[in-house]
């Protein structure tokens, strides 16, 4: 019998009643070179048109490209920027992967350098959002000469992780506090068994246990319960949005220990680079601080009451602060 009910606990699909993935006006597809289908957005440049066009990169590993996201970033046009926002490969509108195996960070990687080539231009400007940041290290560790500019805000760990720098203590200069909950907090109300095993399965035999759909309905079940820590008022935790993808998270986080060290590379990036960390930011800031030495270009600006999303409590310091960066 409890062999039974432990079967039916591991293998009966479930049901989150988590939002559902919301239709973008004006998606447009991309059919990249990698065989990746990406689904992304785009906005013109207005008035005199710059040479280097932003690219947004959304955080995750599979996260999602939100009216939000792009409503806050369209200000850029002004400034003559045409801007580009993606769902990466495995989330949002972009495809899900036949074999799961190929959500790799260098499947990402190599996505971004194809989008690049679909823009056209001779150099981009990069905005890395947590994962996203990761991602665009990648990038400028191969192709620093395709870049204008870095902005990196609340950046996830340069990887390979150097675990030592989490107990790095702060500058009290800095102000820094943890928000009121933890990403720990957030796993641990919302897993359960089979989606431990959902992942287990994944990580060790690269196979799926559940469907894309029950899959992509727990991940975006589990960020309402992360979004708890992306703030530093409580009051302001954001709506979660459909279309989090499971399998391209557990399985891109799990190549991360794969990946060559860009560090060495890193050290010769020459363009200017902006990192923007939230007060109540939950990266730790020894993760934070390691951009600041290995950038040579770099410099740090505190958003104050603000979290891992700054945009969410500071929406108007976050643009200001975008396009000071990018008008000097």
């Amino acid at each position: 019998m409890c062999a039974a009910i432990f079967s039916a606990i591991i293998f009966w699909p479930r049901h989150y009643h988590a939002p559902a993935l919301q239709e973008r006006a004006n998606i447009r597809y991309w059919d990249l070179r990698t065989g990746s289908r990406i689904a992304y957005t785009f906005a013109s440049a207005k008035g005199i048109k710059k040479p280097n066009p932003v690219i947004y990169l959304h955080g995750g590993p599979g996260g999602v490209i939100t009216d939000k996201n792009i409503r806050l970033l369209s200000p850029l046009t002004d400034d003559g920027y045409d801007v580009y926002w993606y769902d990466q490969i495995g989330s949002g509108h972009s495809a899900r992967l036949a074999d799961i195996r190929e959500y790799t960070a260098e499947r990402h990687q190599r996505d971004l350098e194809a989008i690049v080539q679909q823009t056209g231009a001779e150099k981009v400007i990069l905005i890395g959002q947590s994962w996203g940041a990761i991602l665009a290290t990648l990038f400028a560790a191969d192709h620093p000469d395709q870049l204008e500019k870095i902005i990196f805000t609340c950046p996830g760990p340069i990887q390979p992780r150097r675990n030592e720098l989490a107990n790095e203590v702060p500058p009290d200069s800095l102000h820094l506090r943890p928000p009121y909950f933890s990403n720990a907090q957030g796993n641990a109300l919302a897993n359960n068994l089979r989606t431990d095993a959902m992942a287990w399965i994944a990580q060790n035999f690269g196979k799926k246990l559940a469907s894309n759909q029950e899959a992509d309905e727990f991940a975006t079940y589990l960020n309402q319960a992360l979004n708890r820590s992306l703030v530093c008022d409580t009051t302001k935790i954001p709506q979660v949005m459909g279309g989090v993808g499971f399998y391209v998270q557990v399985m891109t986080v799990e190549s991360l220990n794969q990946i060559p060290d860009p560090r060495a590379k890193l050290r010769a990036v020459q363009c200017p680079v902006l990192v923007m960390k939230g007060q109540c930011d939950n990266q730790k800031w020894g993760f934070t601080r390691e951009y600041l030495d290995i950038f040579p270009h770099s410099q740090l600006i505190v958003i104050p009451d603000a979290g891992h999303s700054i945009a969410v409590e500071q929406p108007e310091l976050y643009i200001r602060t975008i396009k000071t960066f990018l008008s000097n």
